[in-house]
This record gives C-alpha cells, structure tokens and sequence, in this order.
C-alpha cells in the first residue's frame, strides 16, 4: 500500500512537472485569405495559447462526438424528423466563436446543434431537443431544426430566410448603438435566394454590423456548387460589399478572419461577406446517405488531409502545446459526456400536451388557446 502511495506521488510529481514544459504559447502560419474590395486582409500568421488550444479542442470533439451520436439514435429511430449533422464543419463554429463575443449576435441555418453548443447550451440540453424530451432547449418542441439559447436565434428551416432576420437582429444593434454585430449564416445552397441579395442591398444602405458567411460545404443538398451556381466565388456576391474566402477548416484561419470582419463592422463601415470553404462528412441530413452524387474516396481524402481537429492536434502536438495522454483524456471525457446526455435524452419523458400552446409570449398573463376543435381549450402561458 505504502509503495502504491509512493508510485502515485512520483506520477503526481512527474505530471506536474511534464505540464510546467508545455509550451504555453505559439504562433502559427495560416493560409492567406483572398479578397474583394479590400486593399488588405486578416493577418497571415495566428497566435494560439494552450488554454485557447485545449478549449478548441474539447470543443470541436464534442460537436463531433455528439454528431456521431445523433447518427446513432436516428437510426435507432429515437430521433425522427428532420436532422442535419455538422460533422466536418467543426472549425467554422468554433472559429468564429473565437472572433466575436457572446454578447454579440448569431442566426444560421438548420444545420444548428454545433452554434447551439458554442453559443451556452449544453449537450444534454441539445440531445433531450433532438430526441423531442421536456428537458430539451427548446423544451422538446422544436427538434433539430430549432435550437434557441441568448443571442442565438435559431435554428431555421426555410432556406435563406434567416439572413433578413439577422439583418434586423444587426439594425437593432446599431440603432441601440451597443457596439455589438450580428453574424448570419447560410450555405453555398441558399447563396442563390433573391432574399439574400435583398439583404445585401439593405444592411449596405443602412451600413449595418452584420457578417454574412457563406458555410460553403460543396454541395446543395445533393448538388455540387459548380452545377447550382454560374459563380462559385461566393465572398464575391455581395459586389459592392467587401469579401474574404477562407479556409473553413482551420479553426485559426476562421478566427483570424472573423476578428478581421468583426473590426470592420464595429468601426461603422457597414456590412462584409466572409466564405468559409469546408466540407461536411454526412449528407445533407440524415435521409441522404451522401454518397451518390460523391464519392466515398472524395470523403476519405478530406477528412484525411484536411480534418479540423487532426490539424488543431496536430499542431498542438508538434509545438508541445500538449501531450497524447492529455489530449486522449479529453476524450474519454467528451465521450463520457455524450453517452451522459444520450442517456437522459432516452429517458427523460415528453412534454405533456398542456403545455402544447406555452412560451407564446416571454412575459404575458396566461390566456386560453382553442384547439382543433371550438371545444378543446388549452392555456397559454410564458
């Protein structure tokens, strides 16, 4: 026993001090961005703490990790409906959350649950929503689509219709004068919306704080950006708006870019376009088995040369910012985290029907609703 205590000790020690060599600080070249309407861009070199490393890290694992588990339970059919995963895609939401504060504003689209995460809500909280539970964050009635936490506002299922929204949520910003922007996001899918265009005009009029990013996956549903859109260079469409076109797998790259946007907005020069070219390993939901329009080799090439979590580890790794060991522990936690969550998300019970015309209102009296029927009543309260 006393050797046991003694062998403990000296790992302690050693681990202490294997974590006081770690390099705590190291900057890194990235990939140059290419730019419309602007005579200089983000900067070609990015500075990454071991804190920031770590906390990316976790992060991205944990989308993918939960990803890989929503997979698991719409096959089970615990999940039903509709359910568009973002694994792959990791880099772009952590990125930009690395570039702006959460005092500032987000809407995307329907592919969701990653935002949702990096913007406050937990994974036990996304994964009760997914599976339509009373403890989801949306309290089971909005499912994978719509996800809402504070200064997040969805989770939107028309395509292309949250990007007027943001502009409003950007309009709000500026006419409270509170120093703060919206960032609205579509994918190369939605980039050919009238509505989009519409929004350019305004928020460009207007000199609105909104950032508009394009999450350029390669494909609209089922078809490849070269046979949907006469012009692929999609930070380009906002014509008389600024552009960047970045790389969408580079957590730093991201970052470095959306802080770049963000100083623009701030400074009262209206609006920018940001592309983030990334790739998303699912189809487009889970009714799409992503392979008959590209194929599985295609898939096997970028998560082989261009995942973002390899690269961030990697880096990590080759700079001393960390250790294997301390890296596989994060992820025997995240896993630990999910299957946590998965399991409440099994159990915890359905909403019940009385609270079917609730949170109408944030702060209202409770009122009656009729129902399907002019004799079925139902209450209504915030």
């Amino acid at each position: 026993r006393v050797l046991e205590l003694t062998g403990c000790a000296a790992s302690m020690v050693a681990s202490s001090r294997s974590y006081a060599d770690f390099t705590p600080e190291a900057t890194f070249d990235i990939k140059k961005v290419d730019l419309h309407r602007l005579e200089e861009g983000p900067p070609l070199t990015a500075t990454l703490t071991r804190e920031e490393g770590l906390k990316y890290y976790r992060t991205m694992q944990t989308i993918r990790r939960m990803e890989l588990k929503a997979d698991q339970l719409y096959k089970q059919k615990i999940i039903r409906g509709f359910c568009h995963l973002y694994d792959g895609q990791e880099a772009c939401a952590v990125g930009i959350e690395g570039g702006i504060t959460l005092s500032d504003h987000l809407i995307t689209a329907y592919r969701a649950h990653g935002y949702t995460l990096t913007r406050g809500g937990t994974v036990r909280e996304i994964m009760a929503e997914l599976t339509g539970r009373r403890g989801g964050i949306a309290k089971g009635k909005g499912g994978s689509m719509h996800m809402y936490t504070k200064n997040f506002y969805g989770g939107n299922g028309i395509v292309g219709a949250q990007v007027p929204l943001g502009a409003g949520v950007a309009l709000a910003c500026k006419y409270l004068g509170n120093d703060q922007l919206c960032v609205s996001l579509y994918g190369d899918g939605a980039a050919n919306q009238g509505q989009i265009f519409e929004t350019y005009n305004m928020s460009s009029l207007w000199k609105l704080p909104i950032i508009f990013i394009c999450e350029n996956n390669q494909y609209g549903m089922g078809t490849s950006v070269e046979r949907s859109s006469a012009s692929t260079e999609y930070y380009k469409r906002g014509d008389y708006i600024p552009g960047l076109r970045v790389d969408g797998m580079d957590v730093l790259c991201v970052r470095e870019a959306t802080k770049f946007a963000a100083d623009h907005c701030r400074s009262g020069k209206g609006p920018i376009l940001m592309e983030l070219q990334t790739y998303r390993y699912h189809g487009h939901s889970m009714s799409d088995p992503g392979v008959s329009y590209r194929t599985r080799e295609e898939i096997q090439e970028v998560r082989s040369k261009s995942d973002p979590i390899s690269m961030l580890k990697d880096r990590m790794l080759s700079n001393n910012m960390a250790s294997i060991e301390e890296l596989k522990e994060i992820d025997i936690a995240v896993r630990k985290e999910i299957e946590d969550a998965a399991q409440f998300a099994t159990t915890d019970p359905e909403p019940p029907l009385d609270d079917l015309c609730s949170h109408i209102f944030a702060n209202d009296q409770p009122f009656e609703v009729r129902g399907a029927t002019p004799w079925t009543k139902l209450t209504s309260t915030s």
